[in-house]
């Protein structure tokens, strides 16, 4: 079992616990909850989860957070301690940091970290083998680090961490920066390494198509709070109670002449994108019909970019608030 304890901005996932008593999510109705700590430090709120093993699990925090502190019970262990069995259990790998060595191969740092982890030479030769495959990188393990597309130096960054076979993975912004493809192959990666091996993943990212892609659970934070814990979809239905329809119109029209319908989201020309509760939708479209010269109408989920940003713009207003339509 993962448990994660964070501390007013989520930092380093494995950082020291500095002041903070032991707590335990069995302590606690459903394993999970929030905390205020009294005293000098009075702005601190402490948020703790029960992941489960083989869980993958998503972070979504504001980009302007920096670390402060953070601790962990993970697998058992502190992780401050630093012993060595928990170590093994654990991998940390961020999209911004590299540990392989740029002049070399990356088959060289793989048998560096071999050797640190005591893995045997054909245990080794096994699970470099299978996650090679895995991550179509079989033929670029001779070539020097240097000479790697960065899609190709992320993927060689998984597979040294995962050499291990950690139980529990921290992954931190793996797709920055990559190009679409590569972003693509390492969340299938992820996935897969997922639902093979039982591995508890934890990954913080601010690409809503990770979210998309990966997430069974999404956890929204915001000022050290847990706004959201659960599913994607559920993340739509309370802070999103609306679908978007996309029109394409014969002819422009004002923007008075869509207010009746849903809230204007974006007016340009023949296109035109609102908002309407999900409740009076069929109501809605078949008004839209009747009264305006539609060419082309598309109904779909709100973009999840607006849905986070609507979280963080209701947060400082209460915790159980859904935000509201503009009614015509």
């Amino acid at each position: 079992m993962a448990y994660v304890l964070l501390a007013y901005l989520l930092g380093s996932l494995v950082g020291g616990l500095l002041f903070f008593p032991e707590v335990r999510a069995k302590d606690l109705p459903g394993g999970s909850g929030v905390f205020r700590r009294k005293g000098p430090w009075a702005a601190l709120w402490v948020v703790l989860w029960d992941l489960g093993k083989g869980a993958l699990a998503l972070l979504l925090v504001p980009s302007e957070w920096r670390v402060w502190a953070a601790a962990a019970v993970v697998a058992g262990h502190i992780p401050w301690r630093r012993e060595k069995a928990f170590l093994k259990k654990i991998t940390l790998v961020m999209g911004n940091k590299q540990q392989l060595i740029w002049d070399l191969p990356a088959l060289d740092t793989f048998r560096l970290n071999a050797a640190i982890y005591d893995i045997p030479e054909g245990e080794f030769r096994k699970r470099v083998s299978e996650l090679s495959e895995m991550l179509s990188l079989t033929n670029k393990l001779h070539q020097p680090v240097r000479k790697l597309s960065l899609g190709e130096r992320m993927k060689a960054e998984l597979l040294a961490a995962l050499l291990h076979r950690p139980e529990v993975l921290f992954l931190d912004e793996p797709t920055l920066g990559l190009d679409v493809n590569a972003q693509v192959a390492v969340r299938e990666f992820i996935r897969e390494y997922n639902r093979r091996y039982g591995a508890t993943v934890l990954l913080t990212s601010h690409y809503m198509a990770d979210i998309a892609a990966l997430a069974e659970r999404v956890l929204v934070i915001h000022q050290g709070r847990l706004l959201y814990d659960g599913p994607l979809a559920g993340l739509l239905e309370r802070f999103a109670p609306y679908r978007e329809v996309g029109l394409t119109l014969a002819y422009p029209l004002p923007r008075e002449a869509f207010l009746a319908f849903g809230e204007v989201r974006d007016l340009e020309g023949l296109k035109a994108r609102l908002l309407v509760p999900r409740e009076r939708l069929t109501e809605r479209v078949a008004e839209i019909l009747k009264s305006l010269p539609v060419e082309d109408l598309e109904v779909r989920e709100p973009p999840l970019e607006e849905v986070i940003a609507r979280v963080y713009k209701i947060a400082p207003s209460g915790l159980s608030e859904t935000p509201a339509l503009e009614e015509a």
